[in-house]
């Protein structure tokens, strides 16, 4: 048992089961014992490798997809902001990619949200130019041009287990272990009686439409979001997952020792004019093959191997899917169809 085990166990020997949303909660953010407290999750010694990580060209073609958006919407101030910069490699990209775009960075507020210290100095080593925010409800109002990579999948969830015409929610007990709770109604997923049958999973993210509507009340009056996690469109099915030292592991084993996430609902996210599509498809829309060809003129073929784990359908490309919200005034977004 871990500290933070220990913890949690006498917590709920007090009080009852908690939710899996309380338990993720947890895990992640204690402010002692969680894991994005004490550990390092990003890149190859850590835990996982996300997409800025794997090659700049992520970075690169997201940056240039924002600023020509930017330049068809009329340009002018705006907020160029990053949800969850991890290591500040992602922002840093977009940033260099456009900084030959006209006007772009002189018209540009740059903004992380990020509410860690630890990752806050990683950032600004990395994105000097950048100020921070602790929560997107900080932002300035006016337009907006965000992106936003395998943020949301960190955001606690619940699970909800069908059963007739009812719900039961899964918990957390005393051992540690999940249970379910008595049956209840949920007019909130009155719908899903619908599309789901007796046994079936349906997960909800409470935090993430918050997040959304402060969003989408900036992009509202200018700007685009880009999404870019792994998921689909609808949840249904279990998709808990815990992971430590680049592998899967038992989410309830260690708590406090593996990063804690869970498929993104997209349809949940939708606000405002949303655009959907695959990070493959995106991403090769947007000109990564021409791209990957130039950066390997000089017989380095890591970026077309890169390429091929970002785009390729048994990889990257189709597991994560991309999200763009636009005001519905506004000109389409560069790559989607």
């Amino acid at each position: 048992m871990t500290p933070l085990g220990d913890i949690l166990a006498r917590r709920i020997a007090q009080t009852g089961p908690i939710s899996l949303a309380d338990y993720m909660a947890e895990c992640l953010l204690h402010p002692v014992h969680g894991y994005y407290t004490t550990r390092e999750p990003f890149g190859t010694a850590g835990d996982f490798i996300t997409a800025p990580e794997i090659s700049q060209m992520f970075g690169e073609l997201l940056g240039l997809c924002l600023a020509q958006h930017w330049l068809m919407s009329g340009g002018g101030p705006f907020t160029l902001a990053e949800l969850g910069p991890g290591r500040g490699t992602l922002m840093a990209d977009i940033l260099r990619a456009t900084r030959k775009v006209p006007g772009f960075h002189a018209s540009a507020d740059v903004v992380l949200v990020e509410a860690s210290p630890r990752l806050r100095a990683i950032q600004a080593q990395r994105v000097p130019e950048a100020r921070h925010v602790g929560s997107v409800h900080d932002m300035p109002d006016g337009p907006l041009w965000l992106v936003a990579n395998e943020f949301f999948d960190a955001l606690p969830i619940r699970q909800f287990v069908r059963d007739g015409a009812a719900w039961r929610e899964r918990v957390v007990g005393p051992d540690l272990r999940p249970g379910l709770s008595a049956p209840i109604a949920l007019p909130a997923l009155e719908a899903r009686l619908a599309d789901t049958a007796d046994g079936d999973v349906v997960e909800i993210c409470p935090q993430a439409a918050p997040i959304m509507d402060a969003i989408a009340a900036r992009v509202a009056v200018g700007g685009m979001a880009l999404i870019v996690d792994y998921g689909g469109w609808q949840s249904r099915g279990d998709t808990f997952q815990a992971m430590a030292d680049h592998a899967y592991v038992d989410p309830f084993a260690a708590p406090g020792q593996a990063d804690l996430t869970a498929h993104v609902d997209f349809a949940a996210l939708a606000r405002l004019r949303p655009s959907y599509t695959t990070q493959g498809q995106l991403l090769t829309a947007l000109g990564i093959a021409a791209r990957a060809e130039r950066l390997s003129a000089g017989g380095d073929d890591r970026h077309v191997t890169a390429m091929q784990r970002l785009t390729e359908p048994g990889q990257m490309g189709e597991l994560f899917k991309a999200l763009a919200i636009t005001a519905p005034q506004a000109p389409p977004p560069p790559g989607f169809a």
